[in-house]
């Protein structure tokens, strides 16, 4: 099979598939070691931004997906349904800073760094497919650990872990005396708290 098909097969795979694939997968389509795929579909996302294309390939950690450029987000959703929104507040984004940059990490931990309950922002987290469990911790009452996902690379536009900005401790200190500030606020404001959205498509 010569390049051109290989790279056929893979297009034809990703399409398919929708989601992403792993490398092994689409090495095993063509036949290839790892390696060698993935040069072939490094050489296929630079052929995708050259040219006037309305789709291309993301890597996602070990994994592939072909999807729509977002400058045609405006076309697609016209004959598609609205893309569902939802909103991280300032609290949300904190929280996911600390699982993203601390996991695998209980509720108890990003609770000790934020000074506050955490409940409902790692369960909204959780609903908007940001955070999963990883599994639980070897230790009394087997705390839930959690981490990022996939769809957290997609959203934030980074290939794996390793691509997130380096995060002081200065800046963990900052998210607890925030935290501690919501806190104080929504007690004299009853409950309400005025804060930020930061508004994704997914």
């Amino acid at each position: 099979m010569d390049i051109e098909k290989m790279e056929a097969a893979l297009e034809a795979v990703l399409f398919t598939m929708g989601d992403s694939v792993e490398l092994a997968k689409l090495a095993a389509a063509i036949e290839q070691d790892a390696d060698t795929t993935r040069k072939i579909v490094h050489n296929m996302m630079d052929k995708y931004e050259k040219r006037d294309r309305g789709i291309k390939i993301i890597e996602l950690e070990n994994a592939f997906q072909l999807c729509t450029k977002p400058e045609y987000y405006e076309q697609l959703i016209r004959v598609a349904s609205q893309p569902r929104k939802y909103a991280l507040t300032d609290v949300l984004l904190e929280t996911l800073s600390i699982i993203a940059y601390k996991q695998p990490i209980t509720k108890i931990e990003i609770e000790k760094i934020r000074g506050v309950n955490c409940d409902h922002a790692v369960n909204k987290l959780v609903e908007y497919g940001l955070a999963a469990e990883l599994g639980r911790l070897d230790a009394p009452g087997r705390p839930v650990l959690f981490g990022t996902t996939e769809e957290f690379l997609r959203v934030f536009g980074v290939q794996s872990l390793e691509e997130l900005p380096i995060i002081s401790e200065d800046l963990l200190e900052q998210f607890k005396n925030e935290a501690e500030m919501e806190l104080h606020t929504e007690a004299e404001a009853g409950g309400e708290s005025d804060e930020m959205q930061l508004t994704l498509d997914i």
